[in-house]
């Protein structure tokens, strides 16, 4: 069945179950949602929605984590108009990206609570929370595979955001990839925080538990962001078995639990399935995140590394459930030469996370990025993809999805075949013992003396170089053709020069030793001088931009002489 479908079928089987539940910023169940409620509220939404826009047509979604945001999307499958999640706004105003996307795909409404006013060149306006649920209602239009359910815009690390268009077909074939991934069932109840306009937030928390008739349990990115334990206290208070996030997730909760009293009674050990994903996954992490909350019933067998993209609608690869986390002991210098073997004994390495087995139905094969030919064991290349799970396009950019969705790949037999089309995913990785590992971004990869350098390992090593670097705000790229890194750094550092001196020698240092890289440039900055994603991650190709632009303000460095460093 489609996602439609199948809320009509829990509403009709399962009427009273709850469906959704939402907690408040200190952890207290603030609303909830049965199958029958959420059927009748998006229905109410759909009939509104189908006096102002018709099938095919787009709404912009501004809300926050919540039941209206749910009813919002739910009515857009419901009157067959294309939801558009975005990113809803800080301090009334919408977020910059919001405007290019309205550009992009010209909403016809706007779905949005009666509180917030935003200047928008929308024609209509829906204020959800005003929608009575009980008024005139719409039952679904049919819909079919191919039709587009919703856009989902790239959160735009590498470039500027493309609308991803998303089929009901995809959702479909995606849903059921999680669920035979994952292992999931009915009695998997889920705990959630991720953005609802994000693809890991929106379709692995909350229509994974819609697909499988399992509870799930809400609270706001904003909330996790300020009280990182309070997710794992709702995972142990409604019995989680699946809950995740990306890795600076795990991190933020070892931080909090080092400065803080981990809260009484914690007990994780219903948790069977710890996803992490959406950025690179460190060792480092997982381990510290086992050893730190193993005391407290968390099973580190429970951790489970997994890798997708929104054009792949979420879901491509993840670990075992019940097997944990693989490491591979990396050769530093056969990394830096395009290969990918365990390291020998004495020998320089770097610790990868496997990112789990292709979900079944997913084809991913290796290849040659500019040949598209088939690389050896060993040898890393482009990770491409193919399945029903893969999206539709980038919305209205026909020369982007030629380029992204239109890769060709060779067949097993060296012939060149049109059946064997394959998304283009950017990222580097090989197969190891039948564990996918993703290196890094083949755009952001930094080749210094024919030599590959992946930037978030640079990163990494200069955040851990001192104290008063801030961890998550460094970025790596090449600029005239030498290796740049800006560092930002801890605010309660004291500006000076000699401090400057002393901060830039030591990640100097660490990447000399580390990875037997001179930098060309390092720029010590004030924090949240980089430009970033709205989930959080470093936008490379824009710091690169001010970098050669404006530039970065220096830290500890007088305004006569900002050209040191």
């Amino acid at each position: 069945m489609l996602l439609p479908e199948v809320l009509r079928e829990r509403a009709r089987t399962a009427p009273a179950a709850t469906a959704y539940l939402f907690l408040d910023e200190h952890g207290a169940e603030a609303a909830a949602l049965s199958y029958a409620g959420l059927d009748r509220r998006a229905r109410a939404v759909a009939a509104r929605l189908a006096a102002v826009a018709g099938p095919g047509e787009r709404a912009l979604l501004v809300l926050p984590t919540g039941p209206d945001f749910v009813a919002a999307f739910f009515g857009c499958l419901y009157a067959g108009v294309i939801a558009v999640p975005v990113i809803p706004p800080r301090r009334g105003r919408a977020h910059p990206a919001t405007h290019g996307i309205v550009a992009g795909c010209a909403p016809a409404v706007l779905l949005t609570t009666g509180s917030l006013e935003l200047d928008l060149p929308i024609p209509e306006r829906i204020a959800v929370d005003e929608v009575p649920a009980h008024g005139p209602a719409l039952d679904p239009r049919p819909c079919a595979p191919g039709d587009p359910a919703f856009l989902q815009y790239t959160s735009g690390s590498t470039g500027s955001p493309r609308g991803v268009v998303v089929t009901h077909g995809n959702l479909r074939a995606n849903q059921e990839m999680i669920r035979a991934a994952f292992g999931h069932d009915e009695r998997s109840t889920f705990v959630g925080w991720a953005p609802l306009y994000h693809d890991q937030g929106l379709i692995g928390n909350l229509l994974q538990p819609l697909y499988l008739g399992a509870p799930c349990v809400l609270m706001a990115p904003l909330t996790f962001i300020r009280r990182p334990l309070l997710w794992l206290t709702a995972i142990s208070e409604y019995r989680a078995h699946t809950s995740g996030g990306p890795d600076f997730a795990f991190d933020a909760c070892v931080r909090h639990a080092e400065r803080a009293d981990v809260p009484a009674g914690l007990d994780l050990s219903s948790w069977r399935v710890a996803f992490d994903g959406a950025e690179p996954i460190r060792a480092e992490t997982l381990r510290r995140f086992a050893a730190t909350f193993a005391p407290h019933g968390f099973d580190p067998g429970a951790l489970y590394p997994c890798y997708g993209l929104a054009e792949a609608t979420l879901l491509v690869s993840g670990s075992v459930p019940g097997r944990g986390a693989r490491e591979l002991r990396a050769s530093s210098a056969a990394l830096g030469a395009g290969t990918l073997r365990e390291a020998v004994a004495g020998e320089p390495a770097r610790v990868l996370v496997g990112c789990g087995r292709p979900a079944p139905g997913v084809d991913v094969s290796i290849v040659d990025p500019e040949s598209g030919e088939p690389c050896p064991p060993g040898r890393i290349g482009e990770i491409r993809l193919a399945g029903a799970n893969i999206a539709a396009g980038y919305w209205r950019d026909p020369e982007a999805t030629a380029a992204v969705f239109g890769a060709r790949r060779a067949a097993a037999d060296g012939a060149r075949t049109d059946a064997a089309a394959g998304l283009r995913t950017g990222d580097l990785g090989q197969f190891a013992d039948g564990e996918l590992y993703v290196t890094g971004r083949r755009k952001d990869l930094i080749i210094v003396r024919g030599r590959n350098h992946y930037p978030h390992d640079l990163e990494h090593t200069a955040q851990a170089a001192h104290p008063a670097a801030r961890a998550g705000g460094t970025a790596a790229f090449t600029a005239a053709d030498r290796p740049v890194l800006v560092q930002e750094i801890e605010r309660d550092t004291e500006p000076s020069a000699a401090a400057a001196a002393e901060i830039a020698g030591a990640i100097r240092a660490a990447l000399l030793r580390d990875h037997d890289l001179a930098l060309g440039e390092l720029v010590l900055t004030v924090a949240g001088a980089l430009p970033k994603t709205s989930s959080g991650k470093i936008m490379r190709s824009a710091a690169r931009a001010n970098h050669l632009g404006a530039g970065f303000e220096r830290w500890g460095v007088s305004p006569v002489n900002r050209a040191a460093g």
